[in-house]
């Protein structure tokens, strides 16, 4: 932004050169990506009672077993199943990193402040030195598993940071940073903090996470990530990669209203919206599909929905995650990116899990309807709204390339 308030924008050279997505990596409760893919597509959901923590009662939670993870638990597998999936070599080009994480080592620093709180964490937690546990350890673990990398970020943005940290990667690479980024975010929230936190706000559901349904009570906390293998459509093109889409334009904005309330006239997340249309020079109606944020909370959900319905009058599909993935804050984000581009590849439609009763006169993609796209998938939007009055929105593209 500049002095008056002005969105700046990127030169028309670095917005001409393609950003394409040719590695996907999926960690949420359903399981690993093919796991999550498959599960979603067939309407099911990893929400289930449990409880971690003996000093709290039980919550409905997206966990893979009985026990939260770690970031050093969750981040290393994530890597090498983004570098295996883009099958390239990873000492080929130097690395740009950027992924984000909200909570970081929160699990961690709770287990220091209360080691006699048994059981702990995780039983397989292991004592770490505190540095470790710094808020850049997303990032930070994932550079060291690469060979050569030449700037890392580990952007922090509530439950926006996944975008923020895809649209940093893809920024990093139209800057000439480097030619390829890992980015991404990684959450691991389901702490005893984080539990109580929630529960005194009134926002975790009782039973399940129902999102833009009538009986929607709240969220459910999810664990997991998504990483992408960002590179240059030139570098994609020479070593004939299999390309997932293109990441377009984003667009981001803040309310600076409340430290947790959005503003309900819409008017900061409508801008961040336009910008990012703008920027991918498309507009509303190219629009075929949107993966919005969806928390299954009461107001949040009625403001996105009225958010859509304003900007949006053509009612382009909508699909949403969070009632099969829990919501994993700062990495929801991402992974909805990931979620977007499988369906835009595989001109898929992933159900609305959870709903049974809409509210809202929007074009939702239903169980019992699911059925491979009847219309070209061309073009995607991914929304995520989070604390202090974040609005963040990222376009993705279908743009296959020859693999011959």
């Amino acid at each position: 932004m500049d002095r008056q308030g002005k969105q700046k924008t990127a030169p028309i050279e670095a917005l001409a050169m393609g950003v394409v997505v040719t590695g996907l990596a999926l960690d949420t409760a359903l399981g690993d990506q093919l796991q999550t893919w498959t599960k979603l597509l067939q309407g099911k959901t990893a929400i289930k009672p449990k409880q971690p923590f003996i000093n709290l009662p039980s919550f409905p939670l997206a966990l893979q077993g009985n026990y939260p993870r770690s970031l050093g638990q969750l981040v290393p597998p994530l890597v090498q199943a983004a570098i295996d999936d883009a099958q390239l070599d990873p000492a080929e080009q130097p690395w740009g990193v950027a992924i984000g994480s909200s909570r970081a080592n929160q699990c961690h620093w709770e287990d220091w402040v209360g080691r006699n709180i048994k059981p702990p964490v995780a039983p397989n937690f292991k004592l770490v030195d505190w540095w470790q546990t710094l808020p850049d350890q997303a990032a930070r673990l994932a550079a060291q598993l690469l060979p050569e990398v030449t700037v890392m970020q580990c952007p922090m943005a509530a439950c926006a940071t996944g975008l923020w940290a895809i649209a940093q990667g893809v920024e990093l690479i139209r800057t000439g940073h480097c030619q390829r980024v890992l980015a991404g975010a990684v959450e691991a929230p389901i702490t005893p903090l984080t539990l109580a936190g929630f529960s005194k706000m009134a926002t975790l559901a009782p039973d399940g996470c129902y999102p833009f349904d009538r009986q929607r009570q709240g969220l459910v906390l999810g664990e997991g990530g998504a990483l992408l293998v960002l590179e240059t459509r030139e570098l994609a093109q020479k070593r004939k990669a299999r390309i997932y889409g293109e990441i377009l334009g984003w667009g981001f904005s803040c309310d600076a209203l409340h430290r947790s309330t959005p503003a309900f006239d819409n008017h900061s997340a409508q801008q961040a919206v336009k910008h990012c249309l703008t920027r991918s020079g498309l507009t509303p109606e190219q629009i075929d599909l949107i993966h919005p944020h969806g928390t299954g909370t009461l107001f949040n959900d009625q403001r996105e929905a009225a958010l859509i319905q304003t900007l949006f009058p053509q009612n382009p599909l909508i699909t949403s995650s969070k009632g099969a993935t829990g919501h994993t804050l700062g990495a929801s984000g991402a992974i909805a990116v990931a979620l977007t581009l499988l369906s835009l590849h595989q001109q898929k439609l992933p159900p609305c899990v959870g709903l049974k009763e809409p509210e809202f006169p929007l074009n939702f993609v239903r169980i019992e309807s699911v059925q491979p796209a009847t219309s070209p998938l061309n073009y995607g939007l991914c929304l995520s709204f989070g604390f202090g009055g974040q609005n963040g929105a990222i376009a993705v593209g279908h743009a296959p390339l020859p693999t011959k």
